[in-house]
């Protein structure tokens, strides 16, 4: 009885695979010392394929569903093994089981930036990182380019070439693209698309489909970064004189609430304000073509001012004076 079942054993009729764990793309069913029964049944289930492989060489290949191996289902086999009737004894041969569904939630990144040209910005320095997901679309090709003979083919053997040939491709894109980096920013879903055409010949030629591919950041390191940050702000303030404008406005409150208190004190900073804004103003304006000279009095009072050494503001007009002056030599004010 227990050679009997020794014997039992040695011949298989049931051959299926069960995904014990995630992130397997290729399992070899275990056949040492065993051989296959004719009439045995294959169980290949949704989302799997089955490839059957004589001597080294690649055979038959089964879809989902319940196969009866004999002579009619194997003809590859069958032919290669020069069988000219129907078999009746067991044969030997491996079989290869694929999980054919889809591998989500891989991720990719750029290491380290990118260098690209861009048609604004000139040579910039670029990070990304996203997700994709994808799947064994030709089992045959798969088995002879990347999982071989293996007990096991997981899902992290093949990670990092996948995300090497990403960046490497992703790079090409941006060469080629002509559209600004802030134009690529700001389309994220295009540029998923776009790129993912570019992946797909070489995941087609590793047996693989690419399903999706998204891209989730574009972002330049934090140096560039922060002078693209100040460029987005002057482009914000707009007209520079109104926004000069607008903050002497906006510091007239704190002026009158000088510590100094009193008329003299809001009439100080009134005019340093005045003053501070029309300096501002005339340094950011180009001076017109054949335009008035300063006024005489206007030079008389800052040569006055330059030769007095010390300074103050006029508390009326706002205009600088020489400190021991008692009027104001532009609008003839009294000082303090």
């Amino acid at each position: 009885m227990a050679l009997r079942d020794f014997i039992v054993k040695q011949f298989i009729d049931v051959i299926q695979w069960n995904e014990a764990e995630n992130g397997v793309l290729a399992c070899r069913f275990p056949m040492r010392d065993m051989e296959i029964q004719n009439g045995a049944k294959l169980t290949v289930r949704e989302s799997q394929a089955a490839l059957f492989v004589n001597e080294g060489r690649v055979a038959d290949l089964f879809s989902p569903g319940l196969h009866t191996l004999n002579t009619r289902t194997l003809p590859v086999l069958t032919n290669l093994m020069n069988w000219d009737k129907l078999f009746q004894s067991p044969f030997k041969s491996d079989v290869y089981f694929f999980s054919t569904r889809l591998q989500v939630n891989q991720q990719w990144g750029t290491a380290t930036p990118v260098t690209i040209r861009d048609k604004e910005f000139g040579a910039v320095r670029m990070r990304g990182y996203g997700i994709y997901s994808y799947r064994i679309s030709d089992p045959r090709i798969f088995f002879v380019k990347v999982s071989g003979t293996r007990e096991i083919y997981r899902v992290a053997d093949l990670e990092g070439q996948l995300r090497n040939t990403i960046v490497g491709r992703m790079t090409d894109t941006f060469a080629e693209s002509t559209i600004p980096f802030l134009d690529m920013a700001a389309n994220q879903v295009e540029l998923g698309q776009k790129i993912a055409e570019q992946l797909q010949p070489a995941f087609n030629d590793l047996g693989l489909a690419l399903d999706s591919f998204v891209v989730q950041n574009l972002s330049l390191p934090e140096d560039l970064q922060r002078l693209l940050d100040q460029r987005i702000g002057m482009t914000m303030v707009g007209d520079m004189s109104r926004y000069t404008q607008f903050q002497t406005a906006q510091a007239l409150p704190l002026a009158a609430e000088n510590p100094g208190g009193g008329a003299a004190g809001v009439g100080v900073g009134l005019g340093a304000g005045l003053a501070m804004a029309q300096t501002m103003m005339n340094a950011i304006r180009p001076p017109a073509p054949g335009g008035p000279a300063p006024a005489p009095g206007a030079a008389g009072a800052a040569g006055a001012a330059a030769a007095g050494g010390e300074t103050k503001f006029c508390i009326a007009c706002g205009k600088p004076i020489p400190r021991v002056a008692k009027f104001c030599p532009e609008c003839g004010g009294a000082q303090q």
